[in-house]
């Protein structure tokens, strides 16, 4: 038998820098593998079922993407993204399984008073009319549908980005995202009302197209056109009073304002927010009520929401800083 000498140095461990960057490395080897896997199953679930427009459901890849950070990070972090974003979740999805309330209830569907409203502010002509026999360059057709289709992922990015970077606003946020949701299905179930091209359908008012997609044959991507169609072909068509698409452009404008730096990017959220109705009228989407009611649920969401209290934020904000593992 053989005496170990006492003497004898001891194998040496890895450096804890060479640790690190072993572990670091398979984490963003583990995080590419998922992030592959949700891309493979998004662009296949687009080519079956159309381009996502409901919020819901790209709430759902966005969280899927939030997942797949926050899986890397430790399951405490994947833990906090089940805490905070599910209760989000769930209201959204009562929304939704509550937008056909309407027609059990037998309201009737207004077509022509909302017609007449925009009649007669502008002086019997109607804007939409108007609009499509004056306007029809290509360009202003890319950007059209390029303002249009934003409306489906702005405001589930931003609340992404909110989550990563600062969650006290983030939860402010979402909270007039819900409380704007919420006012909006009031109303829809009150006050179904259709939107200009299917008043014009129906032979109400003048001949309108519904071109909100005419874009992406100017942009070489008519495919993308076809699925957004299919798409919108399962969203509730007499939802047209208020305008969400105007009232959650202005809320994005409002939210994100006090965190731009820079004058340009000041002008270009107020831009937004102020091009996103012409888009929608111009596009026979919505009447020019419609959208200014929308940007007025949206002022009145953001003026009776509570704010949140010094000592909340402050602790958000300390939650939210405060470290995570990188692993169990």
């Amino acid at each position: 038998m053989t005496a170990v000498d006492p003497s004898a140095p001891a194998p040496a461990a890895a450096p804890p820098v060479l640790r690190d960057t072993a572990a670091g490395a398979r984490g963003r080897a583990v995080a590419a593998v998922l992030w592959a896997g949700v891309l493979v199953a998004f662009v296949l679930t687009c080519a079956a079922r159309g381009l996502p427009t409901d919020r819901v459901v790209l709430l759902g890849w966005v969280l899927a993407g939030l997942a797949v950070t926050s899986v890397t990070h430790g399951w405490r972090r994947l833990v906090r993204l089940l805490v905070d974003w599910l209760p989000l979740v769930a209201v959204l999805l009562a929304y939704d399984a509550t937008r056909g309330l309407a027609d059990g209830l037998g309201m009737p569907v207004h077509v022509r008073e909302v017609a007449d409203a925009d009649r007669w502010l502008t002086g019997g002509v109607l804007p939409t009319v108007w609009l499509q026999e004056h306007v029809r360059a290509d360009w202003w057709k890319a950007v059209a549908t390029l303002v249009y289709s934003s409306h489906f992922v702005l405001t589930p990015v931003v609340l992404a980005v909110l989550w990563l970077r600062d969650r006290a606003r983030w939860a402010r946020c979402a909270r007039l995202v819900v409380a704007l949701s919420l006012a909006g299905l009031v109303t829809y179930v009150l006050y179904p009302a259709a939107p200009p091209w299917l008043a014009a359908k129906q032979g109400v008012i003048e001949p309108v197209a519904r071109i909100s997609n005419a874009g992406w044959e100017v942009l070489g991507l008519p495919r993308a056109g076809v699925l957004l169609e299919t798409g919108q072909g399962q969203v509730n068509l007499v939802a047209a009073v208020p305008s969400l698409h105007t009232a959650f452009a202005v809320l994005m404008c409002i939210v994100l304002l006090p965190l731009a730096r820079y004058g340009w990017q000041r002008a270009g959220l107020v831009a937004y927010a102020v091009l996103m109705p012409v888009v929608l009228v111009w596009s026979g989407e919505h009447y020019v009520v419609d959208t200014l009611l929308g940007a007025a649920y949206a002022c009145a969401v953001v003026l009776l929401a509570p704010p949140a209290g010094r000592l909340t934020r402050a602790g958000a904000r300390r939650a939210a800083a405060r470290p995570l593992p990188w692993r169990v």
